[in-house]
């Protein structure tokens, strides 16, 4: 497969006349007029790629490792094509987490993040300062509750597990989920000896 070369273009404003070459230097290190109006270009352009290309996604996975015998995976994610994917770098590159892989369902590249640290901290946080404006923002709503709850490891309780289930149903109505509200809330037991998945407690 052939390796795509990060971005680094993105960094370089010949308008920045303090050299700084970084948008992360531009908190830093000065408030240079250009600089702040590229850092405010970039994250609007970024959510807008997000709002038609972008996924906010609360699955389930049955689990023997976990309290209740269900794992919750958060993720964000968003594919391009190969020959398309400068972005996802450039996104991996500015957050500092997430992966890049090849997605073989469709031929294409996914960047996707899951560790819910990464998503609350910095995912989320990008999105409340730059607001998607399609319908993919009730999803949004929605994933920062869920997010939010398994921060605060409100998924190691039943009531916050169960009251997750019942909000990630209501997100991406059109798609399709492998396990029904029914089939996991029914299913809920309790247990001893919880062992963390990764990136679910929230500290990880």
């Amino acid at each position: 497969m052939r390796v795509i070369p990060r971005v680094r273009s993105w960094l370089h404003d010949p308008r920045n006349d303090s050299r700084v070459r970084s948008l992360d230097g531009v908190k830093r290190l000065h408030k240079t007029p250009a600089l702040i109006q590229l850092a405010m270009d970039l994250a609007s352009y970024i959510s807008g790629f997000i709002d038609g290309e972008g996924c906010f996604c609360v699955s389930f996975q049955p689990s023997t490792r976990h309290r209740f015998g269900w794992e919750v995976r958060p993720s964000f994610s968003v594919s391009q094509n190969a020959d398309r994917a400068e972005l996802l770098y450039l996104l991996q590159e500015m957050w500092g987490c997430g992966f890049i892989r090849p997605d073989r369902s469709d031929k294409t590249v996914k960047f996707e993040i899951r560790n819910v640290g990464d998503l609350v901290e910095k995912v989320i946080p990008h999105f409340q300062a730059n607001p998607l404006i399609s319908s993919k923002k009730a999803d949004f709503e929605k994933f920062t509750r869920i997010c939010w709850q398994m921060y605060e490891s409100k998924h190691l309780e039943l009531e916050g597990l169960t009251e997750i289930v019942k909000i990630a149903m209501e997100m991406n109505p059109s798609g399709k989920r492998k396990y029904s509200s029914d089939e996991i809330l029914n299913s809920l037991r309790s247990g001893e000896g919880i062992v963390y998945a990764t990136g679910n407690s929230g500290s990880t």
